[in-house]
């Protein structure tokens, strides 16, 4: 039994000491962060609304495209993370208003100017929390140490896993739920400042 564990430990050791030289070519990475162009549909759902005159509804995306060094050692090669390209923030919102609300009619208006709000706050997330957003993603990227291949054919997977890594570093973890929670308690504050007087205007 002792044998086959020294064996085991012998097998692993050239891939640790393999390792261990990519680290050499680790980099500091450059970060590239942007916000998608979002778009707005309004739209009047053919059942009756849970909710009661709209609501919206937002689509937030998070893609990090990884640029890599790859460099040539003895017996395979060190994949290291040069450049992230993220695009973080929101794509899309859909805006449902009730069929009790005529198009174009006063309380049609004046709901969709109440989900103009919502969508303003949801975009305000992103734009208050930038240093935020570039710290988080610095660290993270920062953390993230050069992988070792035997084969060329193993780079691609290398990269996966570099993204991998990068996103579920617990700074990014924190930065998505940073972000869950500014939307809710901004979306919140509005409908507690909404005194429904707009609404109440057009059934005088």
């Amino acid at each position: 039994m002792l044998k086959k564990i020294l064996l085991f430990v012998f097998c692993l050791l050239p891939n640790l000491v393999l390792a261990d030289d990519c680290l050499s070519y680790k980099l500091n990475p450059d970060i590239n962060i942007k916000t998608p162009t979002w778009s707005k549909q309004v739209v009047q759902p053919l059942q009756k609304m849970d909710v009661l005159h709209g609501d919206v509804i937002a689509t937030m995306v998070d893609n990090y495209e990884l640029t890599t060094d790859i460099t040539s050692i003895e017996d395979g090669f060190c994949v290291a993370l040069k450049r992230v390209d993220a695009t973080i923030g929101y794509s899309d919102f859909l805006v449902q208003i009730d069929l009790s609300h005529k198009k174009n009619s006063c309380s049609y208006n004046a709901v969709l100017s109440h989900e103009d709000e919502h969508i303003r706050a949801y975009l305000s997330v992103i734009d208050d929390n930038q240093e935020l957003l570039e710290k988080s993603l610095k660290s993270a990227a920062i953390s993230i140490t050069p992988i070792f291949v035997r084969e060329q054919k193993e780079i691609d997977s290398a990269v996966d896993k570099l993204n991998e890594e990068l996103q579920s570093h617990p700074d990014i973890i924190l930065l998505k739920q940073h972000l869950k929670a500014e939307e809710e308690i901004r979306n919140k504050r509005i409908d507690q400042n909404d005194t429904g007087e707009s609404l109440r205007k057009c059934f005088l």
